[in-house]
């Protein structure tokens, strides 16, 4: 290869550029004067990113006793830039031309990614700019597909366009996307960070237009991540706990003042408002993988040995056995993507979906060895019990209502009706009013004397996605949601619970939290992020029609409100009080939706089919009676 080909491959995004120390040529090479004269000339716009020292680092890592794959990991170990020295730049880009380096300390260099060759354009290729209509691709291909009505570009392509603004880029790869990119704002907070459970609409995003590095990056950079020591006043959360976020920072190179590296700074709680740990991290991040290799066709990423043992970790840390008597993980509050006090702490539905739907992905992608044989039989047991939790105590519709309704309490025995011992005064009035007689959904939360009856979107549609809704209450779920289109949709979709805490009960509830005001934010807000798991449960259950209404009335002012975080007002009349503009997840959310109403076959890469064996051993259940007595044979006392 030429040395002029190899500079095409650095601009062109195909490779990082990273100078070879032992490489004379190179080193001569005066590459900033080199940029800026190509810049000069116009010939073309490219983002990129030179490091003269190429000598990034993850960060230190301390992993107690654990070890990945057949190799023990050092008490302390630095993960290394995947730039790595080669003799050449082909060296660097590999056999399939498309490969970055990832150091992993306990083998030897391997490529991070592999695919299809991309075409490496030589000098003679590379063609002025004509127009401002033509972009780059994250995978540097040129688009000239986008839409123009009279001068002015499409909502659809303006989201494209503010989406590849927004990613995140480490060693010269895009790893993620960063939460908004509201420059109106005095205030950062954490908004300029990459989130696991927000990055999810725009990985979907990217999957789906056929752009898969930035989802590989995102998915290994991440379980790196996962190993870090995290604690908080001396103590430390289970190992697999996944970061809620982290951040590329820029940071002086030790001995060494007038060079820098880039770091990854994870935040698995310890920094965030409340300090409470990301439970769905890790479940968003299985559910993830496995739609990268339906959707990729890529199933080395699941296979490799450290996937396999971040998947192991995760499971391990949500099916650790406690105190707890039921099946749902036991969570508190905020550790989700309501992320304040909304008292939702104990068994909240979305925690539950989100947990259903990992252990289905990951059964799919654990390898068949004799160490997952316990785990895989653990896995198994639990979903079989967790779907009849869900589907028998917490479905409700107006016959359920009703039964609650004339529930009797205080019953002690074996075979109680009334289990949770639930006081029928709990039953709002605004319920008994709300409830339409054909529909239903699943409560917010169940807990012993309590059951949260608001409706939990995420929750709900999550329930449809993964089957853990049976099929007649997801239509009935759909149902409800057409029959209260103007509570939930109105005009902006798509309400994150319904009703909001007021008066009393929100001091008593939120701690009187000026953020989650009556139908703010939290509390009845609506979140237009909301539209892309609205559109995959109508596509699931044959009904894309209604995601094709939500999405008509979304794409009246998305746009136009400059892609709010969320909305305020019972009908979603206003921009958020304190949203934050140019929202990343309301960007991607709206973009998943249109590409799967385009192409709907593509929505199976996130649904979880029916289990024949889970229906089997539910209705076993139901027949075998589950108010039936335990029995006492075979128990023995002794004296001691």
């Amino acid at each position: 290869m030429s040395f002029s080909e190899a500079v095409l491959q650095v601009l062109s995004g195909a490779v990082p550029f990273c100078p070879n120390p032992y490489s004379s040529s190179l080193n001569k090479f005066p590459i900033k004067s080199y940029l800026k004269r190509r810049k000069q000339r116009g010939l073309w716009n490219i983002r990129s990113r030179v490091d003269h020292n190429c000598k990034r680092i993850y960060g230190v890592q301390k992993v107690r006793g654990i070890s990945h794959g057949n190799t023990a990991i050092n008490q302390s170990r630095f993960l290394n830039c995947q730039c790595q020295p080669v003799d050449s730049v082909s060296e660097t880009v590999g056999d399939n031309g498309n490969g970055s380096w990832f150091k992993d300390p306990t083998k030897q260099v391997s490529p991070i990614h592999s695919g299809e060759s991309k075409k490496v354009l030589n000098f003679e290729d590379v063609q002025p700019l004509k127009n401002d209509k033509e972009v780059f691709t994250t995978n540097g291909v040129m688009c000239k597909d986008m839409q123009y009505d009279n001068g002015k570009i499409s909502v659809e392509d303006e989201a494209w366009n503010l989406l590849r603004e927004s990613m995140v880029y480490y060693c010269g790869s895009p790893i993620g996307t960063i939460a908004a990119l509201d420059t109106s704002s005095s205030s950062v907070l954490n908004y300029d960070q990459v989130f696991i459970r927000d990055f999810i609409p725009s990985g979907i995003a990217f999957l789906l237009k056929g752009e898969y590095d930035i989802v590989r990056n995102f998915i290994l950079h991440t379980l790196q991540l996962q190993s870090w020591e995290k604690t908080m006043d001396c103590h430390s959360p289970g190992q697999g706990l996944m970061p809620a976020s982290f951040k590329v920072r820029t940071v002086p190179l030790d001995g060494d003042d007038s060079a820098t590296e880039e770091v990854l700074d994870p935040d698995f709680g310890e920094a965030a408002i409340g300090r409470v740990a990301p439970v769905d991290s890790g479940l968003w991040w299985i559910i993830l993988l496995r739609a990268y290799g339906k959707c990729s066709g890529d199933l080395s990423v699941q296979e490799r040995v450290d996937v396999q043992t971040g998947i192991k970790m995760i499971l391990k840390l949500c099916l650790a056995d406690g105190f707890d008597m039921f099946p749902t993980l036991l969570v508190t509050d905020g550790s989700c993507m309501i992320d304040r006090r909304m008292g939702i702490h104990g068994h909240p539905l979305e925690i539950q979906a989100l947990f259903y739907s990992a252990l289905l992905c990951a059964r799919e992608m654990l390898a068949t060895e004799d160490g997952s044989a316990d785990l895989i039989r653990a896995l198994n047991n639990r979903l079989i019990a967790l779907s009849f939790h869900i589907r028998e105590y917490y479905w409700i519709d107006m016959k359920k209502l009703n039964e609650i309704y004339r529930y009797k309490t205080e019953e002690y025995s074996y075979d109680a009706v009334n289990k949770f011992n639930i006081y029928p005064d709990q039953i709002s009035p605004w319920l008994v009013e709300w409830m339409p007689e054909k529909g239903g959904y699943l409560i917010g939360n169940l807990q012993p004397a309590h059951m949260d009856f608001r409706f939990f979107s995420l929750g709900n549609l999550w329930s449809i996605i993964s089957s853990l809704a049976t099929i007649d209450q997801s239509h009935a779920i759909l149902d409800l949601i057409d029959a209260k289109w103007n509570d939930l949709v109105a005009n902006m979709p798509f309400k994150i619970c319904y009703p909001a805490l007021e008066g009393q009960e929100w001091r008593i509830i939120t701690g009187s939290d000026p953020k989650n005001t009556p139908w703010s934010y939290h509390n009845g807000g609506s979140w237009p992020t909301l539209l892309w798991q609205l559109t995959v449960a109508c596509i699931k259950m044959n009904r894309p029609e209604m995601a094709a209404r939500a999405v008509e009335v979304a794409e009246r002012r998305i746009s136009v409100d400059k892609w709010p975080e969320y909305y305020d007002t019972k009908r979603a009349r206003f921009i958020g009080k304190q949203s934050r503009l140019y929202q990343t997840w309301s960007i991607a959310g709206f973009l998943v939706s249109k590409l799967l109403l385009d192409n709907p076959n593509a929505a199976k890469v996130l649904m979880n089919e029916e289990d024949a064996e889970l229906v089997n051993a539910f209705y076993c259940m139901i027949d075998a009676n589950p108010r039936r007595k335990r029995s006492r044979k075979g128990l023995k006392s002794y004296i001691v």
